[in-house]
């Protein structure tokens, strides 16, 4: 859909601006030039799903230091990616980024296909992900919305219907204005714009380069839009976690089902998250019970973790599948952020005690 009038005075206007104030990135090529490696875009996308830039940079030069192509990373141990993944949370992005990895080395002989129907066909890659890199690895022309383009949108047109049914009427909006020409560009733009200027709170509107066409700012509210809905409140779910440590500086640990929250992730021995009466230890010691659970939110649940430090003598080992990981290398098991703040709990319990 080719874009006229107001519309195509946004564009041109946002990508004016762009080409002074675009963000420098380590996975974006300068404006006015299409990204030279689809690896690192799709990669980029990856990481930064409901996570920060700031956050994600770090990772994004680990990954491509330890795995600078996609058959590098195909080739990886799962084990070694998802410790890489530790602390950047939703952990079946890094399952998911193996698996399509794995793809496009096995299958795609390295090469990652510019078409979005043919990306949407990989594993993990969703309408959003593969509008993405068509669009900034490719220069194909399509429709990019994440979370911060949703809103320069509902801003620019002053949408009134409720997120998430808002969805389709702001994509069809985005459609319209997005560009034939520099449509990579034209995305990172409206990113920018979201992330730096249209902020959910307190908008930047003196400084907006789409000011004089947006409908919200003429309400002289446009921090109400998107309009959203009251959220629930999430549900709080309790559980149990066991610090099993042998005199020689050695704690057990077990790795978490491939499927599930945090699958796949090195962990202390746990409960099951939920409301029932208190388990039974993984074997007979003296338990000592934190004072202090461990809180962590989830997306969809709170969770409070009681932490229980034993002591265990060196020719003791508990039941099931697990590993004696040496203390001095605690952070080389690449720990989620919930059993890294559990270990850290139990680590100053154990010194106490001492």
């Amino acid at each position: 859909m080719r874009v006229e009038g107001t519309h195509t005075k946004i564009a041109s206007d946002l990508l004016a601006h762009y080409d002074v104030h675009a963000r420098r990135l380590p996975w974006r090529a300068p404006p006015g030039s299409n990204a030279a490696d689809p690896y690192r875009v799709w990669l980029s996308e990856v990481m930064l799903q409901q996570t920060t830039v700031a956050a994600v940079i770090p990772y994004f030069h680990a990954f491509t230091d330890r795995w600078p192509t996609v058959d590098a990373l195909a080739g990886a141990q799962d084990a070694d990616v998802m410790a890489a993944w530790a602390g950047l949370g939703y952990y079946a992005r890094a399952r998911n980024l193996l698996a399509c990895a794995r793809a496009v080395a096995g299958d795609l002989g390295g090469a990652f296909p510019a078409s979005e129907e043919r990306l949407r066909a990989l594993p993990g890659i969703g309408d959003y992900t593969a509008a993405a890199v068509a669009a900034i690895a490719f220069g194909q022309r399509a429709v990019v919305v994440d979370a911060n383009v949703e809103r320069v949108v509902a801003r620019l047109f002053a949408i009134e219907t409720p997120l998430p049914a808002a969805r389709p009427e702001i994509r069809a909006a985005a459609d319209r204005i997005t560009p034939d020409s520099r449509a990579g560009d034209f995305a990172q733009a409206m990113m920018d714009l979201g992330a730096t200027i249209c902020t959910p709170r307190n908008p930047a509107c003196g400084i907006c380069p789409l000011r004089d066409d947006c409908a919200a700012f003429r309400t002289a509210d446009p921090a109400a839009f998107p309009v959203r809905l009251a959220k629930k409140a999430k549900p709080h779910r309790t559980g149990h976690g066991w610090w099993m440590e042998r005199a020689d500086g050695h704690v057990w640990l077990v790795r978490r089902p491939g499927k599930g929250l945090l699958g796949g992730m090195r962990a202390l021995p746990s409960s099951d998250w939920s409301a029932a009466p208190d388990p039974a230890p993984p074997l007979e010691a003296r338990w000592t019970t934190l004072a202090d659970p461990v809180a962590h939110v989830f997306t969809h649940f709170s969770l409070s973790l009681t932490i229980h430090v034993a002591h265990l003598p060196p020719d003791v080992t508990p039941p099931g599948e697990g590993e004696w990981w040496p203390l001095e290398r605690l952070e080389e098991a690449g720990f989620p952020t919930l059993f890294r703040r559990a270990a850290q709990a139990a680590m100053k319990e154990s010194r106490y005690h001492a």
